[in-house]
């Protein structure tokens, strides 16, 4: 059953019990996450610890599912255990936000980048402006330069951010990480190299080597020319570009590795097909074997597409989708979805997700595989302590359980100022006039006192989020009894919350 109750409805949201920690690995792991286990006894070892560490990468990244399909797998299951490589993946300033689609590579290059290997997420300030045509039965509309720039600006800063917080956050789900020695992290932008390239210097360089049969052959080229719409030259022509992308940055940075969606493979084979083309020109510039992996389509148990063009992305910058809509989004994640989501998206060692997901097998109504992924994927994009703070509004919203002795005051008015809906007061306010007067001022005015009046009639207006709290008179003062260690005072009117910090 899904349950969704808007932000601005509180202006916004489980079950969390603080037990103490009763092992010493559950220790080393976030609280957020270690106060679950340990209440559902679910015991972490050292050997749970390192067994993701001990996995040749590569079948390890194929048991997450993070791999579709690889260029030149037996030798790169050889060389990313014995050298250090260099791998890239792109996007294109299409939209003004990463989305969950996105990750996808994005966690394939962070697995990488915990065991040593360099990683270059690229901003494709250039190709951006021809369109890809992979994945799409249209041409791309145009955007104006401004728009493009400021895109390039917000996804260039939300390239850095995620492996911020994503290894803050890898640090948290198993200690093993602290004892790696992490690889090295630049941002670039194809724009550097594109921006000074003549089309007539290109073409005398490089056409010769780019076989036209090879790029008609390509699922996404055969689609359009098929079609009523057909396909332009810039698009036609954009496998050309991503392939000397590929070309330079191996060329100037030893990059050996393109990731990229699974729409990307033609793109990505046309690279290292240039590569391996410009090898008998230039062979002394080049050493290692290069490859392509490619992640597979994000997709629910039922085919359901994740995606801007899908209608319904997830996107990482908070002002498009909060943080607690991340974690609403994955709490109502079916049970099917579950353990794959969590093997994709979260770092916490793949054993403690068998064991989670047989404990939510047991009796799925609790949902404990629902609140795990969604604490795991607010952690992992917007840092750690997103998820927690999301779990306490949830559980205020739609537990009917008293809160007193499950959270700590502190922690809740935290989790609700995250998301601006904390209302101060002072105590002379709160204990010298009534309920209504109250209600009016922290909603804002937002309904009138005769409405709150009549609320209350209805029965309606609580203190707390128990049916204990109902209020049914209109003069009733505030005590210090209804104030949660002595600073906290949540009012329920209606679907709406309201956060109350006694100053």
């Amino acid at each position: 059953m899904l349950r969704y109750r808007s932000i601005h409805s509180i202006k916004r949201t489980q079950n969390i019990v603080f037990a103490s920690v009763f092992r010493r690995n559950i220790t080393r792991i976030s609280p957020s996450i270690s106060d679950i286990l340990t209440k559902h006894n679910i015991e972490i070892t050292e050997d749970d610890l390192k067994h993701d560490f001990k996995e040749p990468l590569i079948s390890h990244l194929r048991k997450r599912g993070l791999i579709e399909t690889c260029v030149n797998e037996e030798q790169l299951r050889k060389d990313v255990e014995t050298k250090s490589l260099g791998l890239y993946c792109g996007a294109d300033p299409t939209a003004k936000s990463l989305h969950l689609g996105n990750l996808l590579p994005l966690m394939v290059l962070l697995h990488f980048n915990l065991r040593g290997h360099r990683i270059y997420p690229l901003i494709g300030g250039a190709t951006g402006e021809v369109g890809d045509p992979s994945g799409r039965s249209t041409e791309r509309s145009s955007m104006r330069d401004d728009i493009r720039k400021d895109h390039i600006e917000r996804i260039s800063q939300q390239f850095l951010n995620f492996f911020i917080n994503a290894i803050k956050y890898g640090k948290t789900r198993n200690p093993e990480i602290n004892n790696l020695q992490i690889g090295s992290q630049e941002l670039k932008n194809n724009k550097e190299w594109w921006q000074n390239m003549g089309m007539l210097e290109f073409l005398a360089i490089y056409g010769k080597h780019i076989r036209v049969n090879q790029m008609l052959s390509r699922e996404s080229i055969k689609n359009r020319l098929t079609s009523e719409q057909g396909i332009g030259f810039n698009e036609f022509t954009y496998q050309i570009l991503q392939a000397y992308d590929f070309y330079y940055l191996n060329k100037t940075f030893n990059i050996d590795i393109q990731v990229g969606g699974n729409d990307q493979y033609g793109n990505i084979v046309a690279g290292v097909d240039l590569i391996n083309r410009m090898r008998k020109v230039e062979e002394s510039k080049f050493a290692n074997e290069v490859y392509g992996l490619t992640v597979p389509l994000l997709t629910t148990s039922n085919g359901v597409k994740f995606g801007k063009s899908a209608g319904n992305a997830i996107f990482i910058d908070k002002e498009l989708t909060s943080s607690y809509d991340v974690y609403q989004f994955m709490y109502n994640t079916t049970d099917e979805d579950i353990k794959k989501f969590m093997y994709k998206f979260s770092l916490l060692p793949t054993t403690i997700i068998d064991k989670i997901i047989d404990l939510h097998n047991t009796d799925k109504k609790v949902r404990l595989g629902q609140r795990i992924l969604a604490i795991e994927m607010c952690d992992l994009i917007h840092g750690d302590g997103e998820g927690l703070s999301n779990y306490i509004i949830s559980e205020i919203l739609f537990s009917r359980n008293d809160i007193r002795g499950n959270f700590k005051a502190d922690d809740v008015l935290d989790a609700f100022a995250k998301q601006n809906l904390v209302k101060d007061l002072s105590k002379e306010q709160l204990f010298s006039t009534n309920i209504v007067n109250i209600l009016h001022e922290v909603s804002g005015g937002e309904k009138s006192k005769s409405e709150f009046k009549r609320m209350i009639k209805g029965g309606s207006i609580y203190i707390g989020n128990t049916k204990e709290g109902k209020i049914t008179d209109s003069d009733y003062s505030i005590k210090a009894d209804d104030l949660i260690e002595d600073k906290l005072l949540l009012l329920k009117a209606g679907k709406k919350f309201y956060v109350v910090k006694a100053i």
